[in-house]
């Protein structure tokens, strides 16, 4: 199943998002490599500033990808106001249907 993580980030944390970028992109492509991320990138405000993220993972159960988005260095450095995890079916330019 793929769970789609939608993530906001904290105002003002634009420096706090590239300080940790590298490490989050470092956990993104580790779980690419084990085929559990689907696909990923930001949202961007009016300015093109990355402001918040959605990531999706293929994972079996909820409570995993809550795990998994947990232990993103971008939540790990509390970067994130808000995040919403909902299971959800990718029905159109789906790559794999």
């Amino acid at each position: 199943m793929i769970f789609a993580v939608l993530c906001k980030d904290k105002p003002d944390s634009l420096q706090l998002r590239m300080d940790t970028r590298p490490e989050h992109v470092a956990f993104l492509n580790d779980l690419n490599a084990k085929g559990i991320l689907a696909f990923a990138g930001p949202f961007l405000d009016d300015a093109g500033k990355p402001s918040g993220s959605l990531v999706a993972f293929r994972l079996d159960t909820i409570e995993e990808a809550r795990a998994t988005a947990a232990a993103d260095p971008y939540a790990k450095a509390g970067l994130f106001a808000e995040v919403e995890i909902k299971p959800w079916n990718w029905v159109f330019n789906n790559p794999e249907a």
